[in-house]
Protein backbone atom coordinates (compact mmCIF):
# COMPACT_ATOMS: atom_id res chain seq x y z
CA UNK A 1 0.00 0.00 0.00
CA UNK A 2 1.78 3.27 -0.86
CA UNK A 3 0.91 6.90 0.95
CA UNK A 4 0.03 10.01 -1.19
CA UNK A 5 2.40 13.04 -1.56
CA UNK A 6 -0.71 14.71 0.18
CA UNK A 7 -0.85 12.42 3.14
CA UNK A 8 -4.53 11.03 4.81
CA UNK A 9 -7.13 12.36 2.93
CA UNK A 10 -10.10 13.67 4.51
CA UNK A 11 -13.26 13.58 2.78
CA UNK A 12 -16.83 15.72 3.54
CA UNK A 13 -19.90 15.79 2.30
CA UNK A 14 -23.33 17.38 2.65
CA UNK A 15 -26.27 17.36 0.12
CA UNK A 16 -24.86 17.82 -3.16
CA UNK A 17 -21.49 19.24 -1.68
CA UNK A 18 -18.33 16.97 -1.72
CA UNK A 19 -14.43 18.26 -0.85
CA UNK A 20 -11.60 16.22 -0.05
CA UNK A 21 -8.71 17.88 2.58
CA UNK A 22 -5.42 16.68 3.40
CA UNK A 23 -3.56 16.28 5.89
CA UNK A 24 -0.46 17.87 3.99
CA UNK A 25 -0.63 21.56 5.20
CA UNK A 26 -4.31 21.37 5.55
CA UNK A 27 -5.15 21.83 2.00
CA UNK A 28 -8.50 22.11 -0.14
CA UNK A 29 -7.57 19.73 -2.72
CA UNK A 30 -11.13 19.22 -4.70
CA UNK A 31 -14.64 20.49 -3.93
CA UNK A 32 -17.65 19.83 -5.93
CA UNK A 33 -21.40 20.63 -6.04
CA UNK A 34 -23.60 17.96 -7.85
CA UNK A 35 -19.82 16.56 -9.31
CA UNK A 36 -19.08 19.97 -10.75
CA UNK A 37 -15.75 21.31 -9.78
CA UNK A 38 -15.88 24.70 -7.82
CA UNK A 39 -11.87 24.93 -7.73
CA UNK A 40 -9.19 23.04 -9.82
CA UNK A 41 -8.48 19.84 -8.13
CA UNK A 42 -5.50 17.83 -8.28
CA UNK A 43 -4.88 14.32 -7.50
CA UNK A 44 -4.04 13.08 -3.66
CA UNK A 45 -0.48 11.74 -4.84
CA UNK A 46 0.45 15.19 -6.38
CA UNK A 47 1.69 18.28 -4.24
CA UNK A 48 -0.42 21.06 -5.07
CA UNK A 49 0.55 22.90 -8.20
CA UNK A 50 0.71 26.62 -7.83
CA UNK A 51 -0.07 26.71 -4.62
CA UNK A 52 -4.00 25.35 -5.11
CA UNK A 53 -5.90 25.10 -2.56
CA UNK A 54 -3.15 25.43 0.22
CA UNK A 55 -3.79 27.48 3.30
CA UNK A 56 -0.95 29.88 4.41
CA UNK A 57 0.50 30.99 7.52
CA UNK A 58 1.94 32.32 9.61
CA UNK A 59 1.85 34.87 6.62
CA UNK A 60 0.53 35.12 3.03
CA UNK A 61 1.63 36.47 -0.28
CA UNK A 62 5.77 37.93 0.39
CA UNK A 63 8.27 38.86 2.67
CA UNK A 64 10.80 40.72 0.90
CA UNK A 65 14.44 39.22 0.72
CA UNK A 66 13.04 37.45 4.15
CA UNK A 67 13.95 39.95 6.48
CA UNK A 68 11.81 41.46 9.13
CA UNK A 69 11.85 43.57 12.20
CA UNK A 70 9.88 42.62 14.69
CA UNK A 71 10.13 44.13 18.93
CA UNK A 72 13.41 44.98 17.73
CA UNK A 73 14.48 42.21 16.55
CA UNK A 74 15.30 41.55 12.75
CA UNK A 75 14.75 38.03 11.56
CA UNK A 76 15.66 36.14 8.44
CA UNK A 77 13.24 33.75 6.98
CA UNK A 78 14.40 30.45 4.43
CA UNK A 79 14.05 32.74 0.90
CA UNK A 80 10.96 29.83 -0.69
CA UNK A 81 10.80 32.53 -3.74
CA UNK A 82 14.24 31.86 -4.76
CA UNK A 83 13.92 33.16 -8.10
CA UNK A 84 12.46 36.53 -6.31
CA UNK A 85 14.77 36.09 -3.30
CA UNK A 86 11.49 36.47 -0.92
CA UNK A 87 9.98 34.14 1.78
CA UNK A 88 6.56 33.10 0.07
CA UNK A 89 3.23 31.87 1.46
CA UNK A 90 4.17 30.99 5.08
CA UNK A 91 5.83 28.00 7.18
CA UNK A 92 3.04 25.05 7.09
CA UNK A 93 1.89 24.64 3.90
CA UNK A 94 4.08 21.39 3.33
CA UNK A 95 3.75 20.20 6.94
CA UNK A 96 1.52 17.51 7.86
CA UNK A 97 -1.22 18.51 9.81
CA UNK A 98 -3.01 16.66 12.68
CA UNK A 99 -6.58 15.46 12.85
CA UNK A 100 -8.41 17.28 16.10
CA UNK A 101 -11.82 16.37 15.07
CA UNK A 102 -14.04 15.05 11.99
CA UNK A 103 -17.78 14.32 11.18
CA UNK A 104 -18.99 13.50 7.96
CA UNK A 105 -19.65 17.19 7.17
CA UNK A 106 -16.55 18.30 8.56
CA UNK A 107 -13.10 17.99 9.25
CA UNK A 108 -10.68 20.25 12.09
CA UNK A 109 -6.82 19.85 11.84
CA UNK A 110 -4.01 21.46 13.98
CA UNK A 111 -0.90 22.75 13.30
CA UNK A 112 0.94 22.52 16.51
CA UNK A 113 2.71 25.60 17.82
CA UNK A 114 6.80 25.05 17.15
CA UNK A 115 9.18 27.42 16.23
CA UNK A 116 10.82 27.99 12.64
CA UNK A 117 13.75 29.51 11.27
CA UNK A 118 13.11 33.23 11.24
CA UNK A 119 9.55 32.59 12.98
CA UNK A 120 10.26 32.22 16.95
CA UNK A 121 7.62 32.23 18.19
CA UNK A 122 4.81 29.42 19.09
CA UNK A 123 1.61 29.95 17.20
CA UNK A 124 -1.25 26.90 16.87
CA UNK A 125 -3.04 26.64 14.09
CA UNK A 126 -6.56 24.96 13.67
CA UNK A 127 -8.15 24.79 10.10
CA UNK A 128 -12.01 23.95 10.17
CA UNK A 129 -13.30 22.60 6.71
CA UNK A 130 -17.49 22.63 7.23
CA UNK A 131 -20.03 21.73 4.50
CA UNK A 132 -23.58 22.80 4.35
CA UNK A 133 -26.11 21.18 2.36
CA UNK A 134 -27.47 24.81 1.29
CA UNK A 135 -24.43 27.53 1.64
CA UNK A 136 -21.67 24.67 0.59
CA UNK A 137 -18.07 25.22 2.13
CA UNK A 138 -17.24 27.51 4.96
CA UNK A 139 -13.61 27.83 6.15
CA UNK A 140 -12.07 28.97 9.90
CA UNK A 141 -8.72 29.53 10.85
CA UNK A 142 -7.82 29.75 14.50
CA UNK A 143 -4.35 30.95 15.60
CA UNK A 144 -3.27 30.73 18.87
CA UNK A 145 -0.32 32.43 20.75
CA UNK A 146 0.32 29.41 22.99
CA UNK A 147 4.13 31.16 23.65
CA UNK A 148 5.85 33.03 26.12
CA UNK A 149 6.14 36.25 23.36
CA UNK A 150 4.00 37.99 21.19
CA UNK A 151 4.10 37.42 17.44
CA UNK A 152 2.98 38.58 14.16
CA UNK A 153 0.57 37.17 12.34
CA UNK A 154 -1.28 36.90 9.13
CA UNK A 155 -3.33 34.04 6.91
CA UNK A 156 -4.93 33.51 3.82
CA UNK A 157 -6.14 30.63 1.28
CA UNK A 158 -5.25 29.66 -2.39
CA UNK A 159 -8.06 28.14 -4.04
CA UNK A 160 -8.50 28.47 -7.68
CA UNK A 161 -11.31 29.07 -8.52
CA UNK A 162 -13.08 27.25 -11.67
CA UNK A 163 -16.55 28.15 -14.18
CA UNK A 164 -17.75 26.03 -17.20
CA UNK A 165 -15.58 27.36 -19.42
CA UNK A 166 -12.41 25.94 -21.08
CA UNK A 167 -10.39 29.49 -20.37
CA UNK A 168 -11.73 32.27 -17.72
CA UNK A 169 -11.28 35.11 -20.83
CA UNK A 170 -15.04 34.30 -21.16
CA UNK A 171 -15.87 34.24 -17.68
CA UNK A 172 -17.46 37.56 -15.94
CA UNK A 173 -15.83 38.29 -12.77
CA UNK A 174 -17.26 40.31 -9.80
CA UNK A 175 -14.55 42.10 -7.11
CA UNK A 176 -16.07 44.44 -4.04
CA UNK A 177 -12.25 46.19 -4.29
CA UNK A 178 -11.95 49.94 -4.53
CA UNK A 179 -8.28 49.87 -4.59
CA UNK A 180 -5.48 47.70 -5.95
CA UNK A 181 -1.42 47.46 -4.98
CA UNK A 182 0.93 48.33 -7.22
CA UNK A 183 4.17 46.21 -7.01
CA UNK A 184 7.77 45.84 -8.91
CA UNK A 185 8.75 43.13 -10.72
CA UNK A 186 9.61 40.61 -7.35
CA UNK A 187 5.85 41.38 -6.69
CA UNK A 188 6.94 43.46 -3.49
CA UNK A 189 4.68 46.87 -2.85
CA UNK A 190 5.79 49.67 -4.40
CA UNK A 191 3.58 52.46 -3.11
CA UNK A 192 -0.07 52.88 -0.98
CA UNK A 193 -2.92 51.15 -3.17
CA UNK A 194 -4.57 52.93 -5.71
CA UNK A 195 -8.19 54.25 -7.24
CA UNK A 196 -9.38 50.79 -9.14
CA UNK A 197 -11.76 54.04 -10.96
CA UNK A 198 -11.09 54.20 -14.65
CA UNK A 199 -8.29 51.18 -14.66
CA UNK A 200 -8.43 47.97 -16.33
CA UNK A 201 -8.48 46.45 -12.47
CA UNK A 202 -12.07 47.68 -12.17
CA UNK A 203 -14.45 44.43 -11.28
CA UNK A 204 -16.91 46.32 -9.18
CA UNK A 205 -19.74 46.13 -11.82
CA UNK A 206 -19.40 42.30 -13.54
CA UNK A 207 -17.34 42.22 -16.45
CA UNK A 208 -15.51 39.71 -18.94
CA UNK A 209 -11.97 39.11 -18.29
CA UNK A 210 -11.09 39.02 -21.83
CA UNK A 211 -7.54 39.90 -21.88
CA UNK A 212 -7.06 41.24 -18.58
CA UNK A 213 -3.96 39.63 -17.04
CA UNK A 214 -4.17 40.06 -13.41
CA UNK A 215 -1.64 38.81 -10.58
CA UNK A 216 -2.79 41.60 -7.60
CA UNK A 217 -3.71 42.59 -4.72
CA UNK A 218 -7.10 44.93 -4.05
CA UNK A 219 -8.35 45.77 -0.81
CA UNK A 220 -11.13 48.64 0.35
CA UNK A 221 -13.58 45.45 -0.25
CA UNK A 222 -17.35 46.63 -0.35
CA UNK A 223 -19.56 44.57 2.14
CA UNK A 224 -23.12 43.26 2.60
CA UNK A 225 -25.78 43.69 5.81
CA UNK A 226 -23.47 40.45 7.51
CA UNK A 227 -20.20 41.98 6.76
CA UNK A 228 -19.03 39.64 4.05
CA UNK A 229 -17.20 40.50 1.31
CA UNK A 230 -18.57 38.58 -1.91
CA UNK A 231 -15.81 37.88 -5.19
CA UNK A 232 -17.79 36.13 -8.51
CA UNK A 233 -16.89 34.26 -10.69
CA UNK A 234 -19.63 32.97 -13.90
CA UNK A 235 -19.19 31.27 -17.04
CA UNK A 236 -21.00 28.73 -19.26
CA UNK A 237 -23.92 28.20 -17.12
CA UNK A 238 -22.10 27.77 -13.76
CA UNK A 239 -21.12 30.60 -11.45
CA UNK A 240 -19.06 30.08 -8.30
CA UNK A 241 -19.18 32.55 -5.62
CA UNK A 242 -16.65 33.39 -2.48
CA UNK A 243 -17.30 35.25 0.57
CA UNK A 244 -14.92 36.29 3.43
CA UNK A 245 -15.14 38.17 6.60
CA UNK A 246 -13.85 41.45 8.01
CA UNK A 247 -10.64 39.90 9.31
CA UNK A 248 -9.98 39.34 5.76
CA UNK A 249 -9.15 42.95 4.24
CA UNK A 250 -7.27 41.79 0.88
CA UNK A 251 -7.57 39.97 -1.94
CA UNK A 252 -4.94 38.61 -4.00
CA UNK A 253 -6.40 37.68 -7.67
CA UNK A 254 -4.14 35.69 -10.16
CA UNK A 255 -6.01 34.79 -13.54
CA UNK A 256 -2.81 32.20 -13.75
CA UNK A 257 -1.20 33.37 -17.03
CA UNK A 258 2.61 32.16 -16.31
CA UNK A 259 1.40 28.60 -16.05
CA UNK A 260 2.33 25.21 -18.02
CA UNK A 261 -0.47 25.23 -21.36
CA UNK A 262 -2.82 23.11 -19.44
CA UNK A 263 -3.20 25.18 -16.93
CA UNK A 264 -2.91 28.59 -18.81
CA UNK A 265 -6.08 30.75 -18.00
CA UNK A 266 -7.88 27.81 -16.90
CA UNK A 267 -8.91 29.31 -13.11
CA UNK A 268 -8.58 32.03 -11.27
CA UNK A 269 -6.74 32.21 -7.94
CA UNK A 270 -8.75 34.12 -5.63
CA UNK A 271 -6.97 34.82 -1.81
CA UNK A 272 -9.05 36.18 0.96
CA UNK A 273 -5.82 37.62 3.05
CA UNK A 274 -5.73 38.88 6.20
CA UNK A 275 -2.84 41.17 5.47
CA UNK A 276 -1.36 42.95 2.13
CA UNK A 277 2.12 41.43 0.69
CA UNK A 278 4.92 41.85 2.83
CA UNK A 279 3.17 42.79 5.43
CA UNK A 280 5.72 41.27 8.12
CA UNK A 281 8.40 43.98 6.68
CA UNK A 282 5.34 47.15 6.25
CA UNK A 283 3.45 46.46 9.76
CA UNK A 284 -0.03 46.92 7.64
CA UNK A 285 -3.00 44.93 8.57
CA UNK A 286 -0.54 42.56 10.21
CA UNK A 287 -1.66 41.03 13.30
CA UNK A 288 0.13 40.90 16.82
CA UNK A 289 -0.75 37.90 19.08
CA UNK A 290 0.10 38.57 22.41
CA UNK A 291 0.58 35.30 24.64
CA UNK A 292 -2.64 33.95 25.25
CA UNK A 293 -4.42 35.61 22.53
CA UNK A 294 -6.40 33.95 19.63
CA UNK A 295 -7.80 35.55 16.65
CA UNK A 296 -10.54 33.41 13.89
CA UNK A 297 -11.14 34.19 10.69
CA UNK A 298 -14.18 32.62 8.50
CA UNK A 299 -14.51 32.79 4.67
CA UNK A 300 -16.43 30.27 2.13
CA UNK A 301 -17.20 29.26 -0.96
CA UNK A 302 -20.73 28.01 -2.42
CA UNK A 303 -22.06 27.71 -6.17
CA UNK A 304 -24.43 30.02 -6.32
Amino acid sequence: MTTPLTGEQYEIRAGEYAASVTALGATLRALTRGGTALVAGFDADELPPHGAGQLLTPWPNRVDHGTYSFDGVTHHLALSEPDKANAIHGLTRYALWDVVTRTPASVTLRSPAHGAQGYPFAVQVDATYSLDAASGLTVSITAANVGSRPAPWGTANHPYLTVATQRVDDSELTLPAASWLPVDDRLIPTGPPQDVAGTEYDFRVPRKLASTVLDHAFTSLSRDSDGRAWVRLEGGDARTGMWMDASYGWLQVFTSDSLEPERYRAAVAVEPMTCPPNAFRSGIDCVRLEPGDSVTHHWGLQSL
